[in-house]
């Protein structure tokens, strides 16, 4: 059996949580991993079912994804309040099509009110295929006050 988690460990686990809560995952099929503070790693597949019509992964796929690796590696160092995006960059480098895709975030600066991080799309053949920097502000949402935080 595996042992229990504690203090940031309960915290990464609870995030997890909450990703897979979210109304808007049903839609994806990917999972969220917090692999340590200042750090997630988001894998999903990508279908011909968010493609554009010229055949690739539409931009707003990179975006949620980017988003949200950046997002969760930023709010494992917010641990009473859930963070809010208030800006994000992003960068594409190369179409995907099909295939599993991992997102990874890192936490860059900032701990009390603004948080920034960043992420990187990696896809099957071990390219990035895009990246992004978002700022991450405290909203006045508990953690704990929400469903899949607190299950």
């Amino acid at each position: 059996m595996p042992p229990k988690p504690v203090g940031a460990d309960l915290h990464y686990k609870a995030l997890e949580r909450l990703y897979a809560s979210a109304p808007v995952n049903a839609v994806f099929d990917s999972k969220m991993q917090i692999t340590g503070e200042g750090k997630s790693r988001l894998t999903f597949t990508v279908t011909e079912s968010v493609y554009h019509a010229a055949g690739a992964a539409h931009g707003t796929i990179y975006f949620k994804m980017l988003d949200d690796a950046a997002f969760y590696a930023a709010n494992t160092l917010a641990t009473d309040r859930f963070l809010l995006t208030t800006s994000f960059n992003l960068h594409f480098t190369k179409p995907v099509r099909e295939g599993e895709v991992v997102a990874e975030g890192r936490w860059v600066s900032g701990k009390r009110r603004v948080l920034v991080a960043e992420s990187r799309l990696i896809d099957a053949e071990g390219d990035e295929i895009g990246r992004g920097t978002g700022t991450f502000m405290r909203s006045r949402i508990a953690l704990s006050s929400l469903p899949g935080y607190s299950a």
